[in-house]
């Protein structure tokens, strides 16, 4: 393992097992191959491990047929339930990844989760890094992600290559993995209070009758130009939540991921719960196919504006 990652360098492909090929899985394991590595891939819905078949990506039938000979074990899914399902549920990849090996998780997990695969990997004598990732599918394809990496020192060093083929800059958060897992939720937190923050926002303007799409050139032109508010502003300014970079009801799992976190470490997180609440109340009007940022609309709705108006 720790060869086969230093000879990056010189061109050597790393040996990769790849499981979760959803929005944001399926364009980083693109990169990965297109940087050189070999990939065996997972997903349950297999016909989205096909589609990467003619990028040169063999396909695996179970968790642990794709751990069995890698060097590298990334995982990208939706939630503890999956993660919990690919590493200790039976034909489990944790029994069958070999010592030394490493796996690397990018999803939105709980703490508590992050800290309970160290404790099995290092019990199995393998190697655990947590490395979230800030971006949306569109990033994720362009190679563009921002990379939050905890672990071991070396570990991080000798994954490095792998973060730069799917990522623009890794920020490198302690060796306490879930370190990593705590700034995901804070970060995706702070995007939840940018959205309710504009939907409330737009609200007002809306409901003056003033020009939203004059007040996003406003914001975006002055104290606010950071691509979060040109983005999610447009998509509120449109009230237009398709197409979907993150679905609504991901979004509310990882409110409910942090405020797990928040309640654990006793930091009361009062707008967080606001957010929440938010949350289920779109889920009741039938956004759950939309993008997390329609939970601006629930602002509309209690200001009395309708669609179009």
């Amino acid at each position: 393992m720790r060869r086969a990652l230093k000879d990056q360098q010189k061109g050597v492909k790393v040996k990769i097992a790849f499981i979760g090929l959803g929005n944001m899985g399926t364009p980083i394991a693109r990169n990965l191959i297109k940087a050189g590595h070999t990939l065996t891939v997972y997903n349950r819905t297999r016909n989205r491990a096909e589609a990467l078949q003619s990028a040169g990506a063999k396909i695996a039938d179970t968790p642990a047929e794709a751990a069995a000979n890698a060097e590298v074990l990334i995982t990208m899914l939706a939630d503890d339930g999956a993660v919990e399902a690919v590493l200790f549920a039976p034909g489990n990849a944790i029994e069958v990844l070999r010592a030394g090996a490493v796996h690397i998780s990018l999803s939105t997990i709980s703490v508590a989760l992050s800290r309970r695969l160290t404790e099995a990997h290092r019990e199995k004598r393998q190697h655990y890094v947590a490395a979230t990732v800030f971006g949306r599918p569109d990033a994720a394809a362009a190679a563009k992600l921002f990379v939050v990496a905890a672990g071991a020192p070396e570990q991080i060093k000798l994954c490095q290559p792998l973060f730069d083929a799917i990522g623009q800059k890794t920020f490198v958060a302690g060796e306490d993995a879930p370190a990593a897992n705590v700034i995901k939720l804070a970060g995706n937190f702070l995007l939840t209070a940018t959205i309710e923050g504009l939907g409330e926002a737009f609200a007002l303007v809306r409901k003056c009758g003033l020009d939203q799409n004059a007040f996003l050139e406003f914001l975006t032109g002055s104290l606010f130009t950071a691509p979060i508010y040109r983005n999610y502003g447009g998509m509120i300014a449109a009230d237009k939540f398709e197409p979907v970079g993150f679905k609504l009801p991901l979004g509310m799992k990882d409110n409910r991921l942090l405020l797990q976190a928040a309640e654990e470490a006793a930091v009361p997180m009062p707008l967080a719960s606001l957010v929440h609440d938010r949350f289920v109340a779109a889920l009741a009007q039938g956004l759950g196919e939309s993008d997390w940022a329609a939970i601006a609309r629930i602002s509309y709705q209690n200001a009395g504006l309708k669609d179009g108006e």
